[in-house]
């Protein structure tokens, strides 16, 4: 993957991710960074390893960062006691012709505007300084503003420790953190409203119902930390073999789930070949991989 040529079908490029992303971890100190300079005044900011984990599991912070909830323009940004306010004019689009239509928010007295009266900004901009609650920030900024902010803030934490990671390592994670998705209408599928589901296995129900004549589901995407989507996984021998083994063998047993051995651990876990490398050219899969490369994914 250090060779900037196209990565071959099998290559376990999420085993080179991990290794890469978490051995420079061991250099990363567990502590605080107090952050000094104009935009970072405000608090304790969390850096090293914790930021790091903070980040993958999509953890909130401790008095997260404001993200605008709409575009416009700020109106003023005023002191009142011991916070700040910050009165943000929407732009017409943002606004139901109802009433006072001015867009206030009260900055946490741990936290400073770093917004002035009369610039633009628009919806998912942080506000403030410290760190974005990733689920508001996915909420207000789309999936690939999100993604370049997890991105910026594991670099930056790395690089503080001099320590340099490529950036198709992390965005190998944050693909897998981006990778489930919530019924929101089943359609003629097997699924239910409120399963959350891989996006390979929703798409590929989606093109037999289809094939059928039947009715896709559709769905939400969702962000996920990196513990919630191993957990989460359709392999429950997978998800069985990291966290919680006994709700998740429970929950298979009383589902009749059937593990089809498509993954790296359900394969070692069995003995059998593993589907990477040599062993991938083989695998019945790799047609199947190949022609879903060919389909467009959001």
């Amino acid at each position: 993957m250090a060779s900037y040529e196209p990565v071959d079908l099998g290559e376990a490029v999420g085993t080179i991710a991990a290794q890469a992303v978490g051995e420079p971890g061991t250099q990363l100190t567990m502590r605080t960074f107090h952050a000094g300079g104009t935009a970072s005044k405000g608090g304790d900011i969390t850096q090293g390893l914790p930021r790091v984990e903070q980040l993958f599991e999509v953890r909130s912070p401790d008095n997260p960062a404001i993200v605008s909830e709409v575009s416009g323009t700020v109106n003023d940004v005023k002191q009142d006691e011991d916070e700040e306010v910050i009165e943000i004019m929407p732009d017409e689009e943002y606004r139901s012709g109802e009433g006072d239509e001015m867009k206030t928010y009260r900055v946490h007295k741990h936290r400073m505007s770093i917004v002035e009266e009369g610039e633009d900004v628009e919806e998912g901009q942080l506000i403030t300084d410290g760190a974005a609650d990733l689920e508001e920030l996915y909420e207000h900024a789309g999936k690939a503003r999100t993604q370049a902010y997890i991105i910026k803030e594991a670099n930056k934490v790395y690089e503080r420790q001099g320590a340099s990671i490529s950036r198709r390592h992390i965005e190998t994670i944050i693909k897998q953190m981006f990778s489930r998705c919530e019924i929101t209408d089943s359609g003629d599928t097997s699924f239910t409203i409120g399963d959350v589901v891989e996006l390979a296995e929703l798409k590929e129900e989606n093109n037999e119902v289809a094939a059928d004549g039947g009715t896709p589901a559709e769905a939400d995407r969702l962000i996920k930390g990196i513990t919630q989507v191993s957990l989460s996984r359709k392999s429950w021998l997978s998800a069985a073999s990291f966290q919680h083994t006994t709700r998740v063998l429970i929950e298979a047993a009383t589902e009749g789930s059937r593990d089809e051995l498509h993954g790296l651990k359900e394969n070692v876990i069995v003995g059998n070949l593993i589907p990477a490398g040599t062993g991938f050219e083989e695998n019945e899969r790799a047609q199947e991989i190949a022609r879903l490369q060919e389909e467009e994914w959001d």
